[in-house]
């Protein structure tokens, strides 16, 4: 089963702890995570369903590139890091 970590300044909002997920998809594998946390959805999300702009979410050390339909792929073994995006200047 793929594992899916949520960053501590997320959590700081939603304690939503490290889990194992059934997941063959980005999309299936946070639809398992609200099912839990239904409150971390309109964090994570977007009213379209899209990821917000101020995170950043990795598979296996990679970017997600679908960031509206959330189609990027995830294997048995996969590692999923979801992380608040750094901005300044």
């Amino acid at each position: 089963m793929a594992h899916i970590f949520f960053a501590a300044s997320i959590q700081r909002h939603v304690a939503t702890p490290e889990r194992e997920i059934d997941a063959r998809t980005l999309g299936e594998a946070l639809e398992a995570v609200f099912a839990a946390q239904p409150r971390l959805r309109g964090y994570i999300l977007d009213d379209q369903g899209a990821l917000r702009q101020h995170l950043a979410v990795f598979i296996d050390g990679r970017r997600v590139r679908d960031r509206q339909h959330l189609s990027d792929a995830i294997g048995e073994e996969s590692r999923v890091y979801v992380v608040q995006a750094l901005s300044g200047g």
